[in-house]
């Protein structure tokens, strides 16, 4: 080899590489997210839902040129890492807070809407892929579990399009519920420890059980917080259960099974040892903060990609059976916790 030159297998090489076939993409979906948080902070609107309508008004960029790519690595890879530093804010000592009966109905919770979920897919005639994506961002929280949950479940040609669709009606859905079920739970004369479970327990994303929460009182807030946190945990454990079953299929039905997927996925063993080592106390509090940022910054950066992927009329395909059943999966969970809060932890 001539002195001077670079080998093109050299790891210089295929940084350079990756990044002019990547970075265009990468960049645009971070202006994207930029301009989304910039609105949520001045107007009050969800950083996700945001990040995800501005995203599709750049879905040209997505269709040809140099940011393709780029898109579609930031929309799969980047995905992937801020579900992973969601482990960090997880614990073992959110386990012991509430008490046994709090966490069984939150478990019950979780379990019962995805089941729920696949019901009510079957009878309306939606898939079960949609069933598991719907089921479970709405047990689970929101947007997050359902690019969590998108990325291990077999892709068709309606991927991108359920995955906008239920990243789309969760938070619309829980901004909505931000709203109302404090008064629901006011109507029904909740004390502040039951609307904080119900709130907690119900609501799909992080960021309005934070603010509905808060909006009634501290106790609530933080009572709140807590319970959608428990959730979360149990993120890694159903997209575990998820992608052992999907393996396990034999099946072909409309499914490219041409490569297998992981035993364990790397995102959820990475969001287990996280989480292992913040219970265990090894992960400072201000490293902690920083892989949290890190963390949401992430999905809303991938989630602006996710847009820019999907056009506006593949949405409105998505069907009313869609909207119906992921107003059904709401309506069951808040049900079933208001139940269990009333006739079960009291």
């Amino acid at each position: 080899m001539p002195a001077g030159t670079v080998s093109h297998d050299s790891p210089f090489e295929k940084t350079r590489t990756f990044f002019s076939n990547n970075g265009y993409g990468f960049l645009v979906s971070v202006v994207v997210a930029v301009a989304a948080q910039f609105l949520s902070e001045h107007y009050g609107a969800p950083a996700m839902l945001m990040a995800l309508l501005l995203g599709i008004a750049f879905h040209f960029l997505a269709e040809e040129g140099r940011c393709v790519t780029g898109i579609g690595f930031t929309s799969k890879t980047v995905l992937r890492i801020g579900v992973a530093l969601l482990g960090a804010r997880i614990s073992v000592d959110l386990l012991i807070g509430l008490g046994p009966k709090v966490i069984l109905l939150i478990v019950l919770g979780v379990i019962l809407t995805i089941l729920f979920g696949l019901l009510g897919a079957k009878i309306l005639g939606r898939g079960w892929r949609f069933a598991l994506l719907t089921g479970g961002s709405v047990a689970i929280c929101g947007a997050s579990a359902a690019m969590a949950i998108a990325a291990v479940l077999p892709r068709n040609e309606h991927s991108e399009r359920n995955l906008i669709f239920t990243v789309l009606g969760v938070t619309v859905l829980s901004t909505l519920a931000m709203i109302v079920y404090p008064i629901i739970t006011d109507v029904l004369q909740l004390s502040h420890l039951e609307t904080g479970i119900f709130l907690g327990g119900t609501i799909h994303d992080v960021a309005q059980v934070v603010g509905a929460g808060f909006s009634v009182s501290e106790e609530t807030g933080e009572t709140a917080t807590l319970v959608k946190l428990i959730r979360v945990t149990m993120l890694a454990p159903v997209v575990l259960i998820f992608s052992l079953i999907i393996r396990s299929r034999t099946e072909n039905d409309d499914t490219d099974t041409s490569k297998r997927p992981p035993l364990i996925p790397f995102f959820v063993l990475m969001f287990l040892l996280l989480a292992a080592a913040n219970s265990f106390g090894l992960i400072p509090a201000i490293v902690q903060e920083a892989l949290s940022s890190m963390s949401r910054w992430a999905l809303l950066i991938s989630i602006a990609a996710v847009g820019m992927k999907t056009s506006l009329k593949t949405i409105l395909d998505v069907g009313g059976q869609a909207i119906i059943l992921i107003v059904a999966e709401t309506v069951f969970i808040a049900g079933f916790i208001l139940y269990g809060i009333t006739h079960f932890t009291g």
